[in-house]
């Protein structure tokens, strides 16, 4: 599912925008620093949490001005100036009246234009936003000055390596398919010194004193562990908007559409059509198997981009061989590495062994992880807090290592295998600490 792009015009600055499905009222999506409306179709994740809102909606999204298919600005946009591009989309569109959904630093313009133009805005979505840029006392901000210097010299350098996924999606940091993909995106969104410049209009923003002038219903929505935009902001706005609902969840991601996009989705899509939706989930518990060629880089380049391409169809062709021997489901590839799931622990354990010695003659070395746990079943994809855990496991994995969680070394309890316990560990963006073992033998 997507649409067309066109061309809204604003003053002399030509915002790009797409209007998708037509299940729905109007929903304008206000992206955050920096967007892409053609390539957020490429990247699975994001074009599943669009997908989703058009499913209940009208979806009109647009590219601010000074990234994506927007027109480049000489000039740091204000909150005023944007808010008219968003009000000429939606003249554009067709749109008398919608609701706004603002993403982290869309928002404060988002409520900018619901206190300027209730009569336009239906209602007020704030999923990961800021109300002011400077931190300074006890006031809810973004960053300090300090930190603010800091992380625009960080952006700049790294920009086009997906640096903004390892900061704002934690959760996928780990998937190279998945950094790579979002790399280009920064690539395609905006130039290095463009995201720096863009950045910049955070600092000056501060949108308490609109608050108290919010008259339209408004739902607030944000992750405790956010590292981008701290949660007290959005209790400090959900504390001074009149009649708010406001809606913590867990999770580490600042991206909406990474993590458990689900419970957002689903709030939304209530707030929006005042139905709470019925979640029919397939949901099964597997062992969740990741694998992932150790050094593949620097292996790569030391070989030659042909003969690499050779030994990486001699791997894969082996990996398959095996999961149809130990009747595993090949789920995807991701880089140079697999994700497949099994219906018993003992096989996949065995699975993966046969895996890492029998990849040994080609001159390489993987690295596995496995755990066990209720994987959402989504077409040929799965997905959910076990999934993400597997991956964690794999990725503490040593080279020629098959690592497990408690959880499968427990299951496998009578099953001849033996384990050496790696100790406790705290696993990234993965709630409490866990236990691994390396399979022995």
């Amino acid at each position: 599912m997507r649409a067309e792009t066109k061309y809204a015009k604003s003053g002399g600055v030509h915002i790009a925008y797409q209007v998708v499905g037509d299940a729905g009222p109007d929903l304008v999506l206000v992206p955050g620093w920096v967007s892409h409306v053609e390539y957020a179709w490429e990247e699975p994740s994001y074009a599943r949490f669009l997908t989703r809102l058009a499913s209940f909606s009208r979806l009109i999204m647009l590219d601010r001005r000074g990234t994506g298919l927007s027109d480049r600005v000489a000039d740091l946009p204000s909150l005023e100036q944007r808010m008219d591009d968003v009000r000429a989309v939606m003249d554009a569109a067709g749109s008398e009246r919608a609701t706004l959904f603002g993403i982290s630093e869309g928002g404060p313009m988002c409520l900018l234009f619901a206190a300027t133009y209730p009569e336009r805005t239906s209602g007020l979505i704030l999923y990961g936003t800021l109300v002011r840029g400077i931190a300074a006392g006890d006031l809810p901000g973004w960053r300090t000055e300090d930190e603010i210097a800091s992380f625009l010299d960080q952006i700049e350098a790294q920009w086009g390596s997906g640096i903004s996924l390892r900061l704002f999606g934690p959760s996928l940091a780990h998937d190279e398919g998945m950094l790579r993909s979002w790399a280009r995106f920064e690539r395609l969104a905006v130039s290095p010194g463009g995201s720096r410049f863009l950045l910049r209009t955070i600092i000056d923003t501060d949108v308490r004193h609109v608050l108290p002038a919010i008259r339209v219903p408004t739902l607030i929505i944000h992750r405790t562990g956010d590292q981008a935009t701290p949660v007290e902001g959005a209790r400090y706005m959900a504390k001074h908007i009149s009649g708010a609902k406001y809606v913590e969840l867990p999770g580490v991601d600042h991206f909406a559409w990474t993590g458990d996009t689900d419970t957002i989705l689903e709030g939304a899509e209530e707030f929006v059509t005042g139905e709470r939706p019925t979640r029919e989930l397939d949901r099964v518990l597997a062992t969740v198997l990741f694998t992932d060629i150790v050094g593949s880089t620097a292996r790569a380049a030391q070989m030659g981009d042909q003969r690499w391409r050779d030994l990486l169809a001699t791997h894969h062709a082996l990996v398959r061989r095996e999961l149809t021997r130990f009747r595993g489901r090949e789920v995807k590839t991701t880089g140079d590495g697999f994700l497949a799931t099994f219906d018993g622990p003992a096989r996949a354990i065995r699975c993966a062994c046969a895996i890492r010695d029998g990849v040994g003659p080609l001159g390489i070395e993987i690295r596995a992880g496995l755990h066990t746990g209720e994987c959402e079943l989504m077409g040929d994809d799965v997905g959910g807090i076990a999934v993400h855990i597997g991956a964690r496991v794999a990725a503490g994995a040593a080279p020629s290592e098959v690592l497990v969680s408690s959880t499968v070394k427990d299951l496998v309890a009578g099953a001849g295998l033996r384990f050496a316990d790696r100790g406790t560990h705290t696993l990234h963006g993965v709630p409490e600490e866990w236990r691994l073992f390396a399979v022995e033998g």
